[in-house]
């Protein structure tokens, strides 16, 4: 093995950066195979692959964290796994069982151990599993074979700005997925959509898009690549629809929002809304929550003023920690969401 690369961990941005191994398990046949462990970072994909033609791809993002007392967490991976199996059964891939998930996890976990980041550092590990159709086919049809992939990359803050408010911006010129689409599966289609719309934004700018319902441009959506959430009156406000991605770390913030004395609304959010909210943010697995400072309709040349003082609201504040402290295990896991490991 070759040794790590001496990292400033400190310094890491949201990149890529070579880990030792990736693990690998083959559907075919009809039946999932064992794991393989690879110290490569190329794979070989048919010309005439489903995921290259037809879109049979499918990824999750999750992270572990090194604690205060030098153990390692995993947060929620049997929801990530879930998540997987919803995506599957929307394109008609092959679902993987949860247990053979959390097997690659744990494995690639200890074959990476050198490249989980500090306790110190604020960094973590990004974990990408990822699920595409080998199989060749020119018609359009499921694949008879898939590949599943998990590999590891050591990450720092997603936004350099770390938690703090920016500005966010609507434009509805653009749609993320359509309505009864694949809005609710993590496939890399919906993320190809959003990219004309997100560079756009970030050159006016904005560090992300408020996309609004695609069929009568009245209800928020999504917020850029993660879940958007307002707090009014001592309530969590997140948006219902048929074209959102169920986020792992939004489900978690509607439960910590509960055990704080929160009232929690999950419902259709119209975007005159956002002139009610006293805080408001996106949520992900990347930043956890990013605090909206303003949103800019464009197109109707309004403009919603969420951070009177430039500063993440006393709630956002409070999620945030509270979240992150759960995952590096300076809080109570009172749920059961991590999934421990002492000897990594």
């Amino acid at each position: 093995m070759e040794h790590k690369q001496e990292l400033d961990w400190s310094s890491l941005g949201f990149g890529y950066h070579p880990t030792h191994y990736n693990v690998r398990c083959y559907w075919r046949d009809g039946a999932w195979g064992e794991l393989e462990v690879s110290d490569s970072e190329m794979i070989t994909i048919p010309m005439a692959a489903t995921s290259l033609h037809y879109g049979q791809e499918a990824f999750e993002g999750l992270k572990a964290f090194r604690g205060r007392d030098g153990k390692v967490r995993v947060f929620r991976p049997e929801e990530n796994a879930a998540r997987l199996q919803s995506t599957c059964r929307g394109i008609l891939m092959p679902e993987l069982p949860t247990e053979r998930f959390l097997e690659a996890i744990d494995r690639v976990l200890e074959l990476n151990k050198d490249f989980i980041p500090p306790y110190e550092s604020g960094a973590s590990l990004y974990i990408r599993p990822l699920l595409i159709g080998l199989g060749k086919q020119v018609g359009i049809a499921p694949a008879n074979e898939y590949l599943f992939l998990v590999f590891v990359t050591p990450v720092g803050a997603y936004f350099k700005t770390g938690f703090r408010p920016s500005p966010m911006a609507i434009m509805r010129g653009y749609d993320r997925a359509a309505p009864l689409g694949t809005g609710t599966y993590k496939v890399g289609g919906n993320y190809a959509a959003s990219l004309k719309s997100g560079v756009l934004a970030h050159e006016l700018g904005y560090s992300a898009v408020i996309y609004l319902d695609a069929k009568e441009k009245l209800y928020i959506d999504e917020c850029g690549p993660a879940n958007f959430f307002g707090i009014r009156e001592n309530t969590y406000i997140t948006p219902k629809s048929s074209s959102i991605l169920p986020s792992v770390t939004n489900k978690s913030l509607m439960q910590l929002a509960l055990d704080m004395g929160l009232k929690v609304e999950q419902r259709p959010v119209h975007v005159e809304e956002l002139a009610t909210f006293e805080e408001a943010g996106a949520c992900g697995t990347a930043a956890v929550i990013s605090p909206i400072l303003r949103v800019d309709d464009l197109d109707e040349h309004k403009q919603y003023i969420i951070s009177k003082d430039g500063n993440p609201g006393p709630i956002s504040t409070a999620l945030y920690e509270r979240l992150r402290a759960i995952q590096y295990g300076d809080y109570p896991d009172e749920h059961g969401w991590v999934r421990l490991y002492d000897s990594l």
